[in-house]
């Protein structure tokens, strides 16, 4: 079993803990084996970098930890609640209580400002309207995105894009930050620039991430390294 744990307190209980996480997909004839008696554990304020090759099964593992896929086998614990049993509402529930996702590629709503594309999930949560909206403002200042707060997502740059996308997963004040190649799609400086940004946030508010990315420059900046190739998931 590769099982990769952060220190152990007796007071910490891990954030994400998933154990023996198996997923095999067919093709054609061929059962391709992605993800082979994976265990992962993260606690508050750990940022784990998750490399490895195109295809090896990174976002595979980020959907099945963000309850976005199911495993064929294994367990999946997210903050004290057993998740891999749960029918579709009550992972729903989870998702908006406890986790932030980033994407390579925004997805930000193109009708909609970036103070209403980070309103959005707080009122889908159960927040006020106006107590979303300052939350939003507050974000957008830290970010230095405030004077960009009315301009739709096709007004501003992929560096700005991304910032938005960073504030609308921290919006909600999740546990738990999931983000697959979050620079990915950014030139080298926009890039730094973004995850230097992502990096203070989750450490600012102590999450527990798991972040993907092909880039060994931002790894090495994160608190540890784990390596997926040909189905299993080892520390570096």
């Amino acid at each position: 079993m590769n099982e990769l744990n952060g220190d152990e307190t007796a007071s910490s209980q891990p954030v994400l803990a998933l154990k023996k996480v198996e997923r095999s997909f067919r093709q054609g004839r061929q059962n391709l084996e992605i993800l082979r008696d994976v265990s992962l554990s993260v606690r508050a304020g750990e940022i784990v970098a998750l490399v490895g090759p195109s295809g090896a099964g990174k976002s595979t593992l980020l959907h099945i930890a963000g309850l976005l896929e199911n495993p064929d086998a294994g367990s999946i614990t997210i903050c004290g609640e057993a998740c891999a049993e749960m029918v579709d509402d009550e992972r729903t529930s989870v998702r908006r209580r406890h986790l932030g996702f980033v994407y390579q590629y925004h997805h930000l709503l193109p009708e909609f400002t970036a103070l209403e594309n980070i309103v959005i999930p707080q009122i889908i949560a159960g927040h006020h309207n106006s107590d979303a909206q300052d939350r939003a403002r507050e974000i957008l200042t830290w970010l230095g995105l405030a004077e960009r707060e009315t301009h739709r997502p096709a007004r501003l740059s992929g560096g700005e894009q991304q910032r938005v996308a960073i504030g609308r997963a921290i919006a909600t004040g999740p546990d738990l930050l999931l983000a697959d190649e979050p620079t990915g799609n950014l030139d080298p400086q926009t890039a730094d620039e973004v995850f230097d940004m992502l990096l203070r946030l989750a450490r600012g508010a102590n999450l527990a991430a798991v972040i993907a990315t092909h880039n060994p420059g931002l790894a090495s900046r994160m608190d540890r390294i784990a390596r997926l190739e040909d189905g299993h998931l080892v520390e570096i």
